[in-house]
């Protein structure tokens, strides 16, 4: 497991460190493709994502997932790593799924219409066993 933390400064003080972490579960080559993640995905984590993502689709799987079940927050910048790596999967045919979308942050998807733009599963065995 891939740890990542980083400080987040309150406005109140900047004296005190609150820690926001991504976790990523990595081993590659994953024989199931999946890409899980917990925490928030803002820009301080989108670029390690971004990372993530292309160490995935450089192998040129048929499908890959993306597990949002442990996600509860977010922003422009994690939305464009998504919507960039499924551009990457659909350039040699590849299928890019994310899975357990969170009602935290189905309504950011919502609000940037992007609910219908990608491929949404309830779970990553559901992912996994569609067609």
């Amino acid at each position: 497991m891939i740890e990542i933390e980083r400080p987040i400064f309150s406005l109140a003080r900047r004296r005190e460190m609150h820690h926001s972490r991504l976790l990523t579960n990595m081993s590659l080559p994953s024989p199931r493709n999946v890409l899980p993640l917990e925490g928030q995905i803002d820009l301080n984590v989108s670029a390690k994502v971004a990372d993530s993502l292309a160490q995935l689709i450089k192998e040129k799987p048929a499908r890959l997932v993306v597990d949002l079940s442990g996600v509860n927050y977010i922003d422009s910048s994690g939305l464009a790593v998504l919507i960039n790596g499924m551009r990457d999967m659909e350039d040699f045919g590849g299928i890019f799924i994310l899975a357990g979308v969170r009602d935290e942050v189905r309504p950011i998807l919502e609000s940037a219409r992007l609910e219908n733009f990608f491929l949404i599963f309830p779970s990553v065995d559901e992912a996994l066993a569609a067609p």
